[in-house]
């Protein structure tokens, strides 16, 4: 179950803004129904996982300009409502990033089997944003002789080697190995190179 799950919802049409806001409702979903795409852009920033159903042909910002606009965000999946769209517009969309590109009039079954597939693809990310700022805040903690010590293991050096390398003792070596191995919650090597992946910790040379 997605935790929070919100469905922001930007199309001129009242009637179909209310009839679409209360089929995503019975579903258990928070909405957040818009008239504009500048009135969405004015809404505070999402914290959970979301996604954006959008149709293309709005006053002002159309949806793909917004689209353009909101740039690459994978925690904000996109699905697409239009009632005129061509084969070169879905495909834009696609390739930016969208979900899917759904043709009104929208069939319900269509249009909640893409919001579910959005908001799973949202919740991974925000996990994801989540759980590296998380391993950020650890590896602030490290001290400056801490994080050195773990680029010298994350070349693949001895502790004897790393010793003679910063000029210390190869207790003191295995103390600071010790120490930062703890701070960041890892307990292998493999660990520590997969962490070293995601962060872009770079081993010394």
């Amino acid at each position: 179950m997605i935790p929070d799950p919100r469905v922001y919802l930007v199309d001129d049409a009242p009637e179909l803004r209310r009839a679409l806001g209360r089929l995503l409702a019975l579903e258990g979903l928070q909405v957040s129904a818009f008239a504009s795409a500048e009135e969405f852009l004015a809404a505070p920033p999402l914290t959970q996982p979301a996604c954006l159903v959008l149709d293309v042909e709005l006053p002002g910002l159309d949806g793909l300009a917004l689209q353009e606009r909101l740039g690459p965000r994978p925690a904000l999946p996109i699905v697409f409502l239009t009632g005129k769209g061509d084969i070169p517009m879905s495909v834009r969309a696609m390739k930016a990033g969208a979900v899917d590109f759904l043709t009104k009039p929208v069939e319900a079954e269509a249009l909640l089997g893409a919001v579910r597939a959005a908001l799973e693809r949202s919740a991974a990310c925000v996990a994801e944003e989540r759980a590296r700022a998380e391993l950020c805040v650890r590896l602030a903690q490290l001290t400056a002789r801490e994080r050195e010590v773990l680029e010298h293991v994350l070349a693949g050096r001895l502790n004897k080697q790393i010793a003679a390398a910063l000029g210390i003792g190869e207790h003191t070596v295995k103390v600071h190995r010790g120490r930062a191995m703890e701070k960041l919650a890892l307990d292998s090597v493999a660990e520590l190179a997969r962490l070293a992946d995601r962060l872009g910790l770079e081993p010394a040379r």
